[in-house]
């Protein structure tokens, strides 16, 4: 169907204002919609108190003037930039190879996106990088963080609190460090329970030197995943433990250095699937076979890893999508002022979700 002459005429002029540079104000929409300013921002703004065929007219003329609010105006009158700090403290380059960091992102943007928040991605990789991202997050650009990845000593736990920015914490490393603070809120899985279940597993299938491949001991997850080993082996020789770094290239040197003190050994626990794929790979190479002569477990049950290494892998699930979303959400009902003061007077409750173990081929 062709448009009618007066539709010409108007997308003509709305080609021609755009043509010429002039960006389509509050003003001209109130003209075209002719209603009065006050109706278009409360419309703009998402409140109810304007007759829904007034509202769609608003709608309408926004879609043709192709009106975009002037967000710095906005944020002088709502004093929100609806924009949050992702802060990872982890090389960029781990976002690439480790599919955890893509789904607990995932999960992070998804709850950001519908309520209508843009993430604001950061790293930091080196110690000159805490100046830098410090300034920033005090600089008023964001209405609060997200942070993840921390280690025990890190500083952005007291420096977030003395800007007084309110942040969630990915896992407990925050709370964990024996910082003074109450106020810091969580989200975390059950790390040692979850551990522990995987142990118990190895232990029932007649495994009795059974080893393990930890994360780095200067974060909480790992930590608590080396407890709840040693909640169900007790006094583990230091021989069946072996550091790593919850990397692939990790997990293989770790898996070697277990086999080299302990050629003997039959199981093994590990802290992370993608560690838990460099050890199987190690395993293949020395002759050992999964599960007949080792028998393997992981953690984090990453589909792109557990169900792709061989055999599939048998791992401790737990959801990073979910605990993304959790983040987010806790940060929004805290930048609202639902559930708590910006001193922590009354903070929020740390979340800490069940995990669960999936039986697959490895063990």
């Amino acid at each position: 169907m062709c448009p009618a002459p007066e539709e010409l005429r108007v997308s003509e002029k709305v080609l021609t204002e755009r043509s010429n540079g002039k960006r389509p104000t509050l003003e001209d929409v109130a003209r075209r919609a002719e209603v009065s300013k006050s109706t278009v921002s409360r419309v703009i703004n998402g409140e109810p108190r304007v007759r829904a065929a007034v509202a769609e007219r608003i709608r309408q003329a926004v879609d043709e003037l192709g009106y975009v609010p002037n967000q710095a105006a906005r944020s002088l009158v709502t004093r929100r930039n609806n924009a949050v700090a992702v802060v990872v403290t982890e090389p960029q380059n781990r976002l690439f190879v480790d599919p955890y960091f893509d789904c607990h992102l995932r999960g992070i943007r998804q709850e950001l996106v519908q309520q209508g928040a843009q993430p604001v991605l950061l790293f930091i990789e080196e110690p000159d990088d805490y100046p830098r991202v410090g300034n920033f997050l005090g600089g008023g650009h964001v209405d609060g963080a997200l942070l993840f990845s921390l280690r025990t000593d890190d500083p952005l736990p007291a420096m977030v609190e003395h800007m007084g920015l309110p942040a969630i914490f990915g896992g407990r490393s925050a709370v964990g460090s024996g910082h003074r603070s109450h106020g810091f809120t969580y989200v975390d899985a059950d790390n040692r329970g979850g551990a522990r279940e995987a142990v118990r597993h190895l232990v029932s299938l007649g495994r009795r030197r059974i080893g393990t491949i930890t994360g780095p001991l200067n974060q909480a997850s790992a930590i608590d995943r080396l407890d709840g080993y040693r909640d169900v082996l007790l006094d583990t020789p230091s021989r069946l433990i072996a550091e790593g770094d919850f990397t692939l290239q990790g997990g293989a040197d770790a898996m070697a250095e277990l086999l080299d003190r302990c050629p003997d050994l039959d199981a093994v626990f590990v802290a992370s699937d993608l560690m838990a794929s460099g050890a199987l790979r190690v395993l293949r190479e020395r002759g050992r076979r999964v599960p007949e002569d080792v028998s393997v477990v992981g953690f984090d049950d990453l589909a792109p890893i557990a169900e792709a290494t061989e055999p599939p892998l048998t791992t401790v699930h737990q959801d990073i999508e979910d605990m993304g979303r959790l983040m987010a959400r806790l940060l929004f009902k805290r930048t609202s002022g639902e559930l708590a003061s910006r001193d922590g007077s009354h903070p929020l409750s740390s979340v800490v979700t069940p995990t669960r173990l999936v039986v697959r081929k490895s063990a």
